[in-house]
């Protein structure tokens, strides 16, 4: 048998997908030497950064797209580290791929952006972004979740996201699970640290999430808000002046009353509320809260999820239950809440605020 052809070589290597950049090995000239000695093929790639948590995913995908390229026997795959200089061309090479940006922010103009937001604390509303997120990528979309609730940081644990970004020059690569990409302020913090920070030091990292985290090609940005109306809500209101907001609330009327305020201040800061999550509908917390706030506020109910054991235990073990349990009541509840998102036009939902006369 004749020996391998290395340009059918480089063509199946178009097919191995870097987890994280979500593009090609061979159009990031991640591909360092492909050596052909009879049979054998040894392909040697470089990695961003030294020890890449990721490599097993790259040795499987070369193994993969090599098996039936003719003469290839046997494959070895070797590691390389990118230098600064090719570091700073790929970094200049992905931002150079977005179209237009929203000012300020390293989201292609077409991102849609959800923020889910509450009134309060203790109502899931962590669990249903994080799980939102999920069946959003599951119906096929591109999606990315900020974790922006700086001091109850939680959608890393509920994902089983614990692996740190990854910095290519002065852009901060997110890490991927799920078909995810996840930015949280928990990943720079050590063990259970505590945030300690003012306002103006919380506003410049968030900024920096929106700024310098390469988000790539998304169709979908979650953002898990920070509960009530503080400094930290105010900011990220000003940063996503486009957001389209959902508001989560338990039933009793205590939870709706404080999530009415979160939804107001939304408007005020110039989102657009698309609709109400009732959350741990059931005999414990009653029904009829998430009604009473989309009447309240004017907008749509998109949907009640059960206060289910199920959604709590797969969150504490760091699988969310679209992917653990994806027939579940519950999750199938979920999807059905995101289908209905998916399926409001962009332009029609905007609620327009209401106009005071002199």
């Amino acid at each position: 048998m004749s020996a391998p052809n290395r340009d059918l070589i480089l063509k199946a290597l178009e097919r191995v997908i870097d987890p994280e950049l979500k593009r090609p090995v061979t159009e990031l000239d991640m591909v360092r030497d492909v050596e052909i000695d009879g049979g054998d093929v040894r392909v040697t790639i470089a990695l961003t950064i030294a020890g890449c948590p990721l490599r097993d995913s790259f040795e499987t995908q070369v193994a993969d797209v090599l098996r039936d390229v003719p003469g290839v026997e046997r494959v070895a795959l070797g590691f390389d580290v990118m230098t600064a200089e090719e570091r700073q061309a790929l970094t200049t090479k992905l931002r150079g791929g977005l179209q237009e940006r929203s000012k300020g922010i390293s989201l292609d103009a077409s991102t849609r952006v959800l923020a889910v937001c509450s009134g309060k604390g203790g109502v899931g509303k962590s669990t249903l972004t994080a799980n939102l997120a999920v069946a959003l990528a599951q119906s096929g979309k591109q999606v990315g979740v900020l974790d922006a609730d700086v001091y109850g940081h939680s959608i890393p644990h509920v994902l089983g996201i614990h692996q740190k970004p990854v910095l290519v020059d002065k852009m901060i690569v997110p890490p991927v699970k799920h078909d995810l990409k996840l930015m949280s302020i928990g990943f720079f913090l050590d063990d259970n640290q505590p945030v300690m920070w003012r306002g103006p030091m919380l506003h410049r990292a968030l900024e920096q999430f929106l700024t310098d985290v390469h988000w790539g090609q998304l169709d979908v940005l979650v953002v898990d808000m920070p509960p009530g109306t503080g400094d930290v809500a105010i900011s990220l209101g000003q940063l996503l002046p486009r957001a389209e907001t959902i508001v989560v609330t338990t039933p009793q009327p205590a939870a709706q009353e404080v999530a009415s305020r979160a939804g107001v201040m939304a408007q005020k800061t110039g989102m657009r509320l698309v609709g109400v999550v009732e959350n741990m509908t059931g005999d414990v917390f009653g029904t009829g809260g998430g009604d009473r706030l989309a009447a309240e506020l004017g907008i749509p109910m998109l949907g009640r999820v059960s206060l289910d054991p199920l959604l709590r235990e797969c969150g504490d073990a760091g699988e969310p239950l679209m992917a653990a349990a994806p027939e579940s009541t519950s999750a199938q509840e979920l999807r059905r809440i995101a289908d209905k998102i998916l399926s409001f036009d962009r332009g029609t939902i905007v609620k327009p605020l209401t106009l005071v006369s002199r």
